[in-house]
C-alpha cells in the first residue's frame, strides 16, 4: 500500500484520515469519508483503484474537475477515462472499447448518466470494485445542495452489485451524514471525519448597511494582498460589483453563470495565473478550484447556508499561510434569499398539472424537460426531482436521454452519399435522406416519428445519421433533448400523489428558511465563530480558536432587516394594469408575485415578459407580502 502510495503518488505517508478510508475499502467494507475543502479526499479512492482487480466508478457533478482529475492521473501513467457531454462520438467509443478490454483502472461519470438504460446494462458486464461518489452531500433532500440524481445512487449500486461505497464529502452536518450512511450501508466505524478547524482561517463577521457595503469592500480589498474572491448572489451584482473595484483601480473581475463560455473560462484562466487578483463571483465560480494562495475570501451578500459559507471560505489559505475570510452581514439580503427561497416552490395547482400530464402519457413515454417547465411554469431542477421521486417510489424507471431532433448539412451529393453501400442500406439511407425537412441549408430529421413510419427501431435511424457523420457525408447537430420513462407500476389516486409532492417540497422550503436563519445566528453568536462553525458539523473544539473576531474581543451584534416600506399607490396601480393584461404566465398569484419579486420563472421567461417594466417592481419587499398584494390585484 505504502509501496503504491509513493510509487505513483509521491507521498511517503499518508495525511490524516487517509489511511483508515483506504483499510475500510480494502477489507471490502464501505466508507464515509467527510474532509474539509482540499483534506485529500481523492487519494482515498485512487490509491485503492490501483490495489484492486477491477474498475473503480468516480461519480461526480463536476465536469471541469473530472478532467482535471484524469489529466493528472494519466500523467500519472495511472489508466483514467471520463464520459461526460464535452466528448464527441469517436472519444466515447474510445472509453467503450477499454473499459471493454478491461484496460481502465478508473471511470468518471456525471450522476446523470445512469439515466441512460444501456449504460446500466453495459455496466452489469464489468467487474465494478468500488463507486466512490463526491460530494455524497448532494444524496440528502435536507441537505444544502440536493441533486435529484443523487439520490437514485445506492440503489443504482446495489443493483450493480458494487461490493465497495465510498462517499466523499466537505460538508455534511450529523443528520446529512446518517442519511448517507444509512442510504449506502455503512458502518459508523467506518466514518471518518476531519476537524473542520483550519488554524489559518481569520474569521470575521462585520454588520453592514447596503450603502456602506461597497466602500467597505474596497477598503478591506485595498488593506489585503495577494489573490481574493468575492462572493455574491446575484448575477447582476457580480457585474457591479466587479466594474465598481476596477474603476477604483483594483484588478478585478466577474464570474457567473449568465456570462458565455468563453468570457468564464478567460476570467477564471486569467485569476488562476495571476493576472487578475479579485474576482467577484456567484456560486457558480469555485467548485474544484485549486488555487492554494487566496489570501481573502470575502461574502459581499450572505451565503444561503452555513454549509455554503464554509464550502466558500474552505478555497482560502489551502497553502497553509494565514488567510481572511469575512462576511459583509447586511439585512436587505435577507428578503431576496427569502424570496428565492418562496419562489422555488410551485402552487399545488402546478404540481397536479405536471403529475397529471406525465402519468397519463401510456407504458412508455418520453418528455421534454424544458416543455413541462415551460408549460407547467415549475422550474427544471424541480421537475428533475418531482422525476426522480417518481421513480424512487417505484412508479416509473427512466430509460434513457435522447435528442428528439437531428439537423444535417450535406457535404456530398446524396447520389455519392449513397454510392457503394448494398442496395438494402442504399434504400433505408435514400428513405432517411427523404424525410428531412430543407430548412435553409440544413435537412431536420425526426427519428422518433420516422422510426414508428418505417417500422424500424429508432436506434437504427440514429445510427445511420451518425453513420453519414463518421463517413464525412453531413456536419451533424443535435437539440431537444428528451428523457425517456417506463411506467413501472399503478400510481394510485394521482391528486393525493401530488398533495404528497407538495407537502414534501413545503417541508424542503422550511429547512432553506431554517439554514438562512443558521448563517445570521454567526454574527449573533457571542462565543468562538470557528466553534459555531464546527459545531453546526458536530465538532466541539476543546478552546476557543483565538484567531476569530470573538476571539479578538469585538462584539456579537444581530443582524437587523431594514423596516419594510408599503408599496405604493403607483405600484399599487402598476400590479392592477399587469394584471388587466391578462398574461397566461402571470395567470395565478403565485406566478404574478415571482414576477413582481423578480424571480423569472420558466412561462414568464419563454414568453420574455422579464423585459415588462413591471418585473421586479417590488424586489425589495417580503414574497409574502408580494403574495398578498397578488391575490387581491
Amino acid at each position: 500500500m505504502l509501496q503504491t502510495l509513493r510509487d505513483h503518488f509521491g507521498h511517503d505517508a499518508f495525511r490524516g484520515g487517509q489511511e483508515p478510508v483506504v483499510r475500510a475499502l480494502l477489507e471490502g467494507r464501505s466508507a464515509l469519508a467527510v474532509f474539509p475543502t482540499g483534506g485529500g479526499k481523492s487519494l482515498c479512492y485512487q490509491l485503492p483503484a490501483l490495489l484492486l482487480d477491477g474498475l473503480t466508478l468516480v461519480v461526480s457533478p463536476l465536469i471541469a474537475l473530472m478532467k482535471d482529475q484524469v489529466d493528472a492521473l494519466v500523467a500519472k501513467g495511472i489508466s483514467a477515462a471520463r464520459l461526460d457531454s464535452t466528448l464527441d462520438a469517436d472519444e466515447i467509443r474510445d472509453v467503450y472499447a477499454r473499459l471493454d478490454a478491461g484496460s481502465l483502472k478508473l471511470l468518471y461519470i456525471a450522476p446523470e448518466r445512469f439515466a441512460n438504460e444501456a449504460f446500466r446494462q453495459r455496466l452489469k458486464r464489468l467487474p465494478i470494485q468500488l463507486a466512490a461518489i463526491d460530494e455524497a452531500h448532494c444524496i440528502s433532500e435536507w441537505g444544502h445542495n440536493f441533486r435529484p440524481d443523487y439520490l437514485k445512487l445506492a440503489k443504482i449500486c446495489r443493483s450493480l452489485k458494487i461490493p465497495r461505497v465510498l462517499c466523499l464529502t466537505a460538508t455534511a452536518t450529523p443528520k446529512v451524514a446518517r442519511e448517507i450512511r444509512k442510504h449506502f450501508r455503512i458502518a459508523a466505524a467506518d466514518h471518518v471525519q476531519l476537524s473542520f478547524h483550519r488554524s489559518n482561517l481569520d474569521l470575521r463577521v462585520t454588520p453592514c448597511t447596503a450603502d456602506e457595503r461597497k466602500s467597505l469592500l474596497l477598503e478591506k480589498l485595498t488593506a489585503v494582498d495577494g489573490p481574493a474572491v468575492v462572493y455574491v448572489t446575484r448575477q447582476e451584482t457580480a457585474e457591479e460589483v466587479a466594474t465598481f473595484l476596477a474603476k477604483s483601480g483594483l484588478s478585478a473581475r466577474a464570474y457567473h453563470a449568465g456570462l458565455p463560455a468563453e468570457f468564464r473560462t478567460d476570467a477564471q484562466g486569467a485569476f488562476m495565473a495571476g493576472d487578475t487578483r479579485i474576482i467577484v463571483a456567484t456560486i457558480a465560480f469555485g467548485m474544484g478550484i485549486d488555487k492554494s494562495n487566496i489570501r481573502a475570501v470575502y461574502h459581499y451578500n450572505l451565503p444561503k447556508s452555513l454549509e455554503n459559507h464554509t464550502q466558500e471560505i474552505g478555497r482560502a489559505g489551502r497553502d497553509g499561510q494565514p488567510a481572511i475570510c469575512e462576511m459583509l452581514a447586511c439585512g436587505d439580503d435577507l428578503t431576496v434569499l427569502e424570496n428565492f427561497i418562496y419562489s422555488d416552490t410551485p402552487s399545488p395547482r402546478a404540481f397536479g398539472n405536471l403529475i397529471d400530464r406525465v402519468l397519463r402519457l401510456g407504458p412508455v413515454f418520453d418528455v421534454s424537460p424544458y416543455d413541462l417547465s415551460t408549460i407547467c411554469d415549475i422550474r427544471p431542477s424541480v421537475i428533475a426531482t418531482v422525476m426522480t421521486y417518481l421513480e424512487i417510489d417505484g412508479i416509473i424507471e427512466a430509460t434513457g436521454t435522447f435528442y428528439a431532433t437531428y439537423r444535417a448539412k450535406l457535404l456530398n451529393t446524396p447520389e455519392k452519399i449513397l454510392a457503394g453501400r448494398a442496395p438494402a442500406e442504399r434504400k433505408f439511407i435514400q428513405q432517411i435522406l427523404d424525410s428531412g425537412e430543407l430548412k435553409r441549408w440544413w435537412l431536420y430529421f425526426y427519428p422518433t416519428p420516422l422510426a414508428e413510419k418505417l417500422g424500424v427501431s429508432r436506434d437504427k435511424i440514429v445510427s445511420a445519421i451518425n453513420g453519414m457523420q463518421t463517413a464525412g457525408d453531413i456536419t451533424l447537430g443535435v437539440s431537444g433533448v428528451r428523457h425517456g420513462y417506463k411506467l413501472k407500476k399503478d400510481p394510485g389516486d394521482l391528486k393525493q400523489l401530488s398533495e404528497r409532492l407538495v407537502e414534501k417540497f413545503q417541508s424542503r422550503e422550511l429547512a432553506d428558511l431554517a439554514r438562512l436563519s443558521q448563517v445570521l445566528g454567526l454574527s449573533a453568536y457571542r462565543g468562538c465563530l470557528t466553534g459555531y462553525l464546527t459545531k453546526h458539523f458536530g465538532e466541539t473544539l476543546s478552546e476557543p480558536c483565538g484567531h476569530c473576531d470573538r476571539c479578538r474581543g469585538l462584539p456579537a451584534k444581530v443582524i437587523k432587516r431594514r423596516k419594510y416600506r408599503r408599496a405604493t399607490d403607483e405600484e399599487i396601480a402598476a400590479v392592477k394594469n399587469l394584471v388587466d393584461e391578462k398574461h397566461a404566465a402571470l395567470a395565478t398569484p403565485r406566478q404574478l408575485a415571482r414576477f413582481l419579486c423578480g424571480m423569472a420563472s420558466p412561462a414568464a421567461t419563454r414568453a420574455r415578459l422579464t423585459r415588462h417594466e413591471a418585473f421586479a417592481l417590488l424586489d425589495d419587499l417580503p414574497f409574502a407580502e408580494v403574495l398578498v398584494i397578488s391575490e387581491v390585484a
